[in-house]
């Protein structure tokens, strides 16, 4: 009997699972699905966007505020902190010199004694308040001040009461007393003011201009944007369609919006940067060459009035007449350095010809002292004659007033134009988030409504 053959397609199936066709890939269960890899894509262009806005946008407001300080806080603090010094040594001065002139002082020298207490009582009050804040910085100096500069003021009338009973001015009188309060308690608490002043300054200036936060924007921008391009390539080869028009539109509001960024910041950033370099710097160091004129007058004067023959005043007035130069490495010539081309340039040069000629006013001055010949002296100090120390402290103290003004308008220009470049800035890089994040979720959603 022949045998019988049945055909395979009568043949039972094999129980067991079922063995892929072959040249057939079979994902693996662990892998995601197209709609579930456009969800989480989407999600994470999404919240990327967004985190981009806001790291952006507080950026923009740290930055943008701290340049707006400079401006308005920061700058006016420096200059009254430096009024109320040039205030408070010019009334010691002039207080001293009225007395030195004779029993009769001029109205002229009475008034601008009172308009300097005045404006050193006003510039204390402002100094007050701007530190309110954060009082602890400025608190200490500022209390100084404001409880010594009555007793001062009660030494000077005191000195004005015996001098016109017919007590001479001269060493142990209540003036000398007073002025001896200047030196050693008023004068160097408004010192450690302004210095904490100019801190303050620079400290808000590389605030606005500093970097690490704009490093970080930087970076998130990067990610983003790479992001993106590989977004739109994977949809590309997953759903044969080319362009994707809210990924597009995502990745055009990044680019502009980060370029509005990055070009607001670089001139925000050079501008504050010149006005620091051409404009705080000098001024700053042309304030304490004034600072430092000061104080040496001041020795001149007191020197003059204790009659000590002491050497120790003109050994202050050569150190502070080496730091106010001009020469290498003073204060003058880094001044004139920085403000090379700028309006401050020619005053500068005036005080650097004006300072040669006072220091020799002052070394005379001090060789009259130890020879004794105090009516020579007198005339000397308080004299307007052309070679008089008072005529040459005047005209370098004009023209270092006038470099100040001059080098302060060119930081108050830069400093503005740098607080302006962020004008702006931060509603646009909000809004260019929020695009960038509607783009991203439409066109997402478009690609997800297929697979509906």
């Amino acid at each position: 009997m022949a045998a019988t053959t049945t055909s395979p397609a009568a043949q039972p199936r094999a129980s067991g699972p079922r063995r892929p066709l072959a040249g057939h890939v079979v994902p693996p269960r662990w892998r995601a699905s197209t709609p579930r890899l456009i969800t989480l894509a989407m999600v994470a262009l999404v919240v990327a966007a967004l985190a981009w806005g806001a790291v952006s946008a507080w950026t923009v407001s740290q930055h943008a505020g701290a340049a707006a300080a400079v401006v308005s806080v920061n700058e006016p603090v420096s200059v009254e902190a430096r009024q109320l010094y040039q205030s408070l040594s010019d009334a010691d001065v002039t207080a001293t010199t009225a007395f030195l002139s004779g029993p009769r002082q001029p109205l002229p020298t009475r008034r601008r004694y009172q308009a300097d207490i005045a404006q050193a009582g006003a510039d204390l009050s402002a100094l007050s308040a701007a530190a309110a804040p954060d009082g602890r910085r400025l608190a200490a100096s500022l209390q100084i001040i404001a409880t010594d500069l009555p007793v001062y003021t009660g030494y000077v009338a005191e000195a004005q009461a015996d001098y016109a009973l017919g007590y001479q001015l001269m060493g142990g009188s209540f003036m000398q007393v007073a002025s001896e309060q200047m030196h050693l308690d008023l004068l160097p608490a408004a010192r450690a003011v302004f210095g904490q002043a100019n801190a303050d300054l620079a400290a808000r200036s590389a605030q606005a201009a500093g970097l690490p936060w704009f490093v970080v924007v930087l970076v998130i921008f990067v990610c983003l944007a790479f992001g993106l391009y590989q977004a739109q390539r994977w949809l590309s080869r997953r759903t044969r369609r080319t362009f994707n028009i809210g990924l597009l539109g995502a990745s055009l509001a990044l680019t502009i919006g980060a370029v509005w960024l990055l070009v607001s910041f670089l001139v925000a950033r050079s501008d504050l940067q010149g006005a620091e370099a051409h404009g705080s710097v000098p001024a700053q160091e042309l304030a304490q060459a004034s600072v430092n004129v000061q104080e040496a007058r001041g020795d001149e004067i007191l020197n003059l009035i204790s009659r000590s023959g002491s050497t120790s005043f003109s050994g202050d007035f050569e150190a502070a007449s080496r730091q106010v130069g001009p020469g290498a490495g003073t204060l003058l010539t880094a001044a004139a350095a920085a403000s090379q081309g700028s309006k401050a340039a020619q005053p500068i040069a005036a005080a650097e010809a004006d300072a040669h000629t006072w220091y020799a006013s002052g070394r005379q001055v001090f060789s009259l002292d130890v020879a004794a010949d105090y009516a020579a002296e007198t005339g000397l100090v308080i004299g307007t004659g052309p070679g008089s120390s008072a005529v040459a402290f005047t005209r370098l103290e004009s023209d270092l007033g006038g470099a100040i003004t001059d080098d302060q308008a060119v930081f108050s220009a830069g400093a503005t134009a740098g607080a302006n470049a962020f004008t702006g800035l931060e509603v646009a890089v909000v809004l260019a988030a929020l695009v960038m994040a509607s783009g991203c979720a439409w066109g997402l959603v478009l690609r997800l409504r297929e697979y509906g």
